[in-house]
């Protein structure tokens, strides 16, 4: 690809070895194309010859009447209007649609495309549109149309975004629409004031091109990468422009010479195969950049090997591996797993004597056309499927309806306002990893990577995930928090309790919308019991053992504590919102009665005491290690629990001061345990010891009054 292919602000064409690079799907030939042909129902308008051209080379029989009648009904109702650039205002729809016939869009998106800015700026309405093209068409020229800033004032842009995710839920054509869309007014954003560029710039960055990752629009995608990166990064830009430009200039190139042995090696090994040099868009240089440091010439591009079948892949990838050095470390099977967004692709590299390593990319033809293009490369997906192929229940089954797309479609509805909504998706759409893992029954679970037992409970159950009281990961038991790798088998363990509710600490562990807003909606929805917690977390003193009914209570003693006190005839007492043990950094505070009670410096209580106004009083650890210690266990039911949990605490040697164990509720139960310990340095032993015990789920340190 040449410099001036990969950003049109380029001077100037590079010439060169790079001229013999194979380009990308070329995106940017329309420019100010012949524009106000003749129209007549005789022939099609010159202008959109271009559009044409591009669709017949996917389409050669496709039914071109739609489109004349399209850019006949847009170019006679943009009639008048011009660009900020100064070019007739239909030079914009030509363009988007020129761009989504590149990329293989069938006839029912590009008539879409045409129209898509009619019911937005001109005096055609939905209904005209449906009348005269369809029901599919309108539903498309609908989704792409933006909500009146005189109604939605500053949430006409979110709720904009949120009509058109919805839109995409039931038809992914509504959202290759704005993709293409977007990227032509990115190519044309140097017209705007600076500040403007930099505002729509940060919202593609943020939404539209994590958006075309997802639906497999590379294409697009890689563009706007480098056209954001240019309008926000201008120095980078301009710095890794001219490392391209250096480089293309140069007499030799390392990858056409690997490209010829690669050839070569197919050729002996009778493999029919296309192999290209791939030239990284600016945006890819600059982070190769990063990491390596000095580029070589293998660094600004990659191979890539054509073939027809899946097999053969495999075949060149043996290939390469026998005849050339492969660096292993660097191989991907996407085939067999394919991405989350359609893309399939083997992935390995190759090392030269001079130690510059090549990466290679191997797919078929139609691997690649989806790579490129994604979700567009589909075509129609809603078309009828021919009469054997069609689902034995009649229903239809659609493609491009992703896990990813299902969660944020459901997970919008409970968004409470426009800001929420905004903040949510952008955070949403920056997790670009997916996982999946399994469930019990043989259903499957797409998730955020980082996503935890938490997520997983949100995305099977939706709010009754409230009753969720544990979980298995792979067999065995684990606590909520815990986060899932891809591949992982999850069973959610599930109480009955319709009164079940979700705890404030969830929200902690929550990785997924989804889970956060449903947790966040119960917290809103119980304010009273919200603000228990958080009364009883705003005491100084240490609290009573016990702030619900004991199921069975043992023996009890005086706190005691080896610890020295600035404080001349002061009475110490550990606080048992953190219990601190040695050596835990400790701080302490003057309270009621003389009493100094200590904390670890970490604990929550310690800021909220200071800005009280309490004074610190200085406090350290004795000579000796014993110390006393509050431990909570959460465990399931079943018989024999407790004697388990004290035998295995007696063969750590820890002496139980005294306990609470709380009525079971949703098949769980809560243990609290006061115990002395002949040496603080045995506390992670005896927890290890406790979270062992078959049924214990949790161990911790309290950190909350009555824990």
């Amino acid at each position: 690809m040449s410099a001036e292919a990969t950003n049109p602000a380029t001077p100037g064409p590079v010439t060169g070895p790079a001229a013999r690079w194979r380009a990308r799907i070329d995106l940017r030939r329309l420019g100010r194309a012949a524009l106000l042909g003749p129209a007549s129902r005789d022939r099609l308008p010159s202008a959109i010859s271009h559009v044409v051209d591009a669709h017949r080379a996917h389409y050669p029989s496709a039914d071109l009447e739609p489109l004349r009648r399209a850019y006949v009904l847009a170019e006679s109702s943009h009639r008048g209007q011009m660009r900020k650039s100064g070019e007739p205002y239909i030079t914009h729809p030509l363009a988007v649609t020129l761009i989504l016939a590149e990329l293989g869009a069938e006839t029912t998106t590009l008539t879409a495309s045409l129209l898509h800015d009619t019911v937005e700026d001109t005096d055609v309405t939905l209904d005209q549109v449906g009348e005269e093209f369809g029901s599919e068409v309108r539903y498309l020229v609908d989704g792409v149309t933006k909500l009146e800033k005189v109604d939605y004032g500053a949430a006409a842009e979110p709720e904009t975004f949120r009509k058109m995710l919805v839109a995409t839920g039931s038809d992914v054509r509504v959202m290759s629409i704005k993709l293409a869309d977007r990227l032509h007014n990115m190519r044309t954003l140097g017209v705007m004031r600076p500040e403007k560029q930099a505002r729509i710039a940060k919202v593609t960055r943020d939404v539209l091109i994590p958006l075309a990752e997802r639906l497999g629009v590379q294409a697009l995608k890689t563009e706007l990468e480098d056209l954001v990166f240019a309008i926000l990064h201008p120095e980078e830009y301009e710095h890794t422009r001219e490392l391209i430009v250096d480089n293309a200039s140069r007499a030799d190139d390392p990858l056409a010479e690997i490209a010829d042995e690669v050839r070569g090696v197919l050729r002996e090994a009778d493999i029919p195969a296309e192999v290209v040099i791939r030239p990284r868009h600016f945006v890819s240089v600059h982070r190769v950049a990063r990491k390596r440091g000095q580029l070589r010439g293998c660094d600004f591009g990659r191979l890539l090997v054509l073939v027809n079948e899946d097999a053969d892949c495999y075949g060149v990838l043996g290939e390469l591996h026998t005849c050339m050095t492969p660096v292993v470390s660097e191989f991907k099977d996407f085939i067999a797993v394919p991405k989350f967004n359609l893309y399939q692709s083997l992935h390995t590299a190759v090392a030269r004597a001079d130690g510059q390593v090549a990466e290679v990319l191997i797919r078929t033809h139609q691997m690649h056309k989806v790579a490129e293009a994604g979700v567009v490369a589909l075509g129609n997906p809603y078309a009828p499927p021919p009469e054997e192929n069609a689902p034995a229940d009649g229903e239809r089954v659609d493609p491009t309806r992703p896990g990813w797309l299902s969660r944020l479609l459901d997970w919008q509805e409970a968004a409470p306002d426009p800001d929420t909504f905004w903040s949510t998706l952008r955070e949403d759409l920056a997790q670009d990893r997916e996982i999946t893992v399994f469930r019990p029954d043989g259903g499957t679970l797409g998730l955020p990577e980082g996503a935890t037992c938490v997520d997983a409970a949100y995305a099977q159950y939706g709010e009754d995930a409230h009753a969720c009281i544990g979980a298995r990961v792979n067999g065995r038991l684990a606590t909520l928090s815990t986060v899932l790798r891809d591949g992982d088998t999850v069973q959610l363990l599930m109480g009955q309790d319709p009164a079940s509710e979700p705890s404030r600490e969830w929200l902690e562990h929550a990785h997924t919308p989804a889970a956060r807003i449903a947790i966040q909606r119960w917290l809103a929805a119980h304010p009273t019991h919200e603000g228990a917690q958080e009364a009883a977390q705003e005491t100084d003193e240490e609290p009573s053992v016990a702030l619900r009914p004991a199921a069975e209570q043992l023996s009890s003693r005086p706190t005691t504590a080896d610890i020295t006190v600035d404080q001349p005839g002061a009475t110490v007492r550990l606080a048992g919102c953190c219990t601190p043990v040695p050596p835990d950094e400790v701080t302490g505070f003057a309270v009621r009665g003389g009493v100094v009670t200590v904390h670890r410096v970490e604990c929550t209580a310690v800021e909220r005491m200071k800005s009280g106004g309490r004074a610190e009083v200085d406090v350290r650890w004795g000579d000796t290690t014993e110390c006393r210690v509050t431990l909570l266990a959460e465990s399931f039911v079943r018989p024999h629990l407790l004697a388990d949990l004290t035998e295995a605490m007696a063969l750590e040697g820890a002496e139980i001061v005294s306990a609470t164990v709380e009525p079971p509720t949703q098949q769980r139960v809560r243990h609290t345990y006061t115990l002395q310990l002949p040496d603080a340095a045995h506390l992670p032993a005896l927890m290890r010891a406790m979270r062992n015990v078959p049924g214990v789920y949790d161990v911790s340190r309290a950190q909350t009054p009555g824990g």
